[in-house]
C-alpha cells in the first residue's frame, strides 16, 4: 500500500493513510469524535463480537444465494482475524464515544473486512467494485441491528471473566472463614460493640454477599441473549430477505458458542435498552457491596496499634513518604475506587437508556462504553483484591480475645437472665469504672456462680446465639 489514498463518499473525496484498511467513512469519524481518548481498540471484545456478526451474516448470506462462495469464504476469514485480533490495532480509530448510534464503529468494521477481505481475493484495497464494505459486508444488515447485537454478546462474552472473578473472590473469603471459623471476637453495630461471633462468621458473611450477586448477574445476563439481528433499521426487516434473521443468528450462536434467540418483536428490540439498564444496576448492586467489604476490612485492619488491629492485610508497598514503617491499605482503597466509578457509571446508562426517540436509541456508544468500561474494572479489580490481599489475610488471634474480654457484649445475654434494665446498668457501670463485667456482675451477687460461670465462658455463651 501506498503512502495515501483517496476515498470518495457523499461528501466528498477525502485522503485515507495507505497503511490502514479502514476507509473514508472511518477517516470522517476519526476526524469527527476525537473526545474521549477511548478508542474502539481499545475494547478488541467489542471488535471480536462485531466480527462475529459479520461471518455470521456472511454465512447466511451465502446460503441464501445472496453472496457468492468467494466473497463468502473471504469475508469470513477476515472476521476471523479479527477474532484473533490480527491487525486491530491501527485500523480502529474510532471514538468509542461517537454520535450515529453506532454506525461509525459498523462502518469501521465493514471497512476493515472489506479490505482484509479484498487482500485475500488478490484485490487492492480500496478496490470495491470487487467486494463492497457496504453492498457485501454489510449486506442484509443495518447498523441498528448488527451494533446491538454485538454490544450484547460484548456483555455475555464479558460476563464470563466477570463471574470467573466472583468466584474466585467468594472462595478466597470462604477458605479464611474456614480457617477462623472457631475464633472468637466482638460483633459490632453501628461502631459499637454489639454481640459475640466469629472470624469465620465475619468472613463467611463477605462471600455469600458475592455468592448472591453471581446469582444476580447471571440472571440479567439473560436479558442479553435476546437480540434484534435481522430487523434491519427500525425491527421492520426492510431489505431482508426472508429467513436472513433466523439463519444469521444460528450462526452467530454457532460461532460465538453463546446461545442467542431472535427477539419476539424485533421493532420493540430495536428500540429498547432496558436490558442495559438491568445488567447496569447488577453491576452497580455488586459495587456497592465491594465497598462495604472493603470499608470493613479497612477498619478491622486499623492501626496496627492504634486502632482495631484484628486483622493483618499483606503489605504491598510503601505507606508514606514521610512515614517510614507506615503502610496503608492500598488494594481495599483501589477496589473502593473502583466500585465509585462502577457506582457513578449507572447514572449516565441510565439516563442514556431513558434518551431513546422514536424506533431507536441513538445512545448505544455511551451505554456500551460504560458498562464495558464497569465490567472491566470489576473483573480486573477483584481478581487483584483476591490475589494481593484477601488470600494472604491473617487474623491476629490474641487481639481478637483481648478486645472481645475488655467488651461488654456479654449484656446481651446476661439481659437474658436478669433482665434489660439491671443489665443496662450493670454494664454502665462496668464502663465508668472502667472494670470487667465480670467481675460486676460477681460483686452484685444476683447470679449464682454456675449461672456466672457459664455466662462468662464465652464460648459457651457463644454457642446460645
Amino acid at each position: 500500500m501506498g503512502t495515501e489514498r483517496i476515498e470518495t463518499d457523499l461528501i466528498g473525496p477525502l485522503p485515507i493513510p495507505g497503511d490502514v484498511l479502514y476507509g473514508v467513512h472511518t477517516r470522517r469519524a476519526e476526524l469527527n469524535f476525537t473526545v474521549s481518548g477511548l478508542r474502539l481498540k481499545d475494547f478488541p471484545e467489542l471488535i471480536q463480537s462485531m466480527a462475529m456478526v459479520k461471518k455470521a451474516a456472511a454465512r447466511a448470506n451465502a446460503e441464501l444465494g445472496l453472496l457468492s462462495a468467494e466473497k463468502a469464504s473471504a469475508i469470513s476469514e477476515a472476521c476471523d482475524e479479527l477474532i484473533e485480533l490480527k491487525c486491530v490495532d491501527e485500523n480502529f480509530p474510532v471514538d468509542m464515544m461517537q454520535g450515529g448510534a453506532g454506525t461509525s464503529t459498523n462502518m469501521n468494521v465493514n471497512e476493515v473486512v472489506a479490505n482484509q477481505s479484498l487482500l485475500k481475493l488478490g484485490a487492492n484495497v480500496g478496490d470495491y467494485d470487487k467486494l463492497h464494505p457496504n453492498d457485501d459486508v454489510n449486506l442484509s444488515q443495518s447498523t441498528n441491528d448488527v451494533y446491538p447485537t454485538a454490544l450484547r454478546l460484548t456483555i455475555l462474552r464479558a460476563c464470563e471473566g466477570l463471574i470467573e472473578s466472583q468466584v474466585g473472590l467468594r472462595d478466597a473469603f470462604r477458605a479464611q472463614a474456614h480457617e477462623y471459623a472457631t475464633v472468637l471476637k466482638v460483633g459490632r453495630t453501628q461502631l459499637q460493640d454489639a454481640v459475640p461471633m466469629t472470624v469465620g462468621q465475619e468472613f463467611g458473611a463477605f462471600a455469600e454477599l458475592i455468592d448472591e450477586d453471581i446469582d444476580q448477574l447471571q440472571a440479567a445476563s439473560r436479558l442479553m441473549k435476546e437480540v434484534n439481528l435481522g430487523g434491519s433499521a427500525i425491527g421492520t426487516s426492510i431489505n431482508v430477505p426472508r429467513g436472513f434473521g433466523a439463519a444469521a443468528c444460528a450462526h452467530l450462536t454457532q460461532i460465538s458458542g453463546i446461545q442467542l434467540t431472535r427477539a419476539r418483536n424485533l421493532i420493540e428490540a430495536t428500540s429498547d435498552t432496558g436490558g442495559f439498564v438491568s445488567i447496569s444496576s447488577v453491576l452497580k448492586r455488586i459495587a456497592v457491596k465491594l465497598t462495604k467489604v472493603c470499608n470493613d476490612l479497612r477498619l478491622l485492619s486499623s492501626g496496627p496499634r492504634g486502632g482495631l488491629g484484628e486483622i493483618r492485610l499483606p503489605p504491598v508497598q510503601a505507606g508514606s513518604s514521610i512515614m517510614p514503617g507506615k503502610v496503608n491499605a492500598v488494594i481495599p482503597e483501589m477496589m473502593n475506587q473502583i466500585a465509585f466509578q462502577v457506582i457513578g457509571n449507572d447514572p449516565t446508562v441510565t439516563l442514556a437508556a431513558s434518551a431513546g426517540q422514536l424506533q431507536l436509541n441513538a445512545m448505544e456508544p455511551v451505554i456500551i462504553l460504560n458498562i464495558l468500561q464497569s465490567m472491566r474494572m470489576l473483573t480486573r479489580g477483584m481478581e487483584i483484591f483476591k490475589q494481593r490481599c484477601v488470600v494472604g489475610i491473617e487474623v491476629d488471634v490474641d487481639r481478637c480475645k483481648d478486645l472481645l474480654d475488655q467488651s461488654l457484649v456479654l449484656a446481651t445475654p446476661l439481659a437474658m437472665l436478669i433482665g434489660y434494665s439491671k443489665a443496662a446498668q450493670l454494664s454502665k457501670k462496668a464502663l465508668a469504672e472502667k472494670r470487667g463485667l465480670r467481675q460486676v456482675v460477681e460483686e452484685e451477687g444476683i447470679l449464682t456462680s454456675s449461672q456466672v460461670e457459664e455466662l462468662f465462658e464465652v464460648t459457651s455463651a457463644f454457642a446460645n446465639f
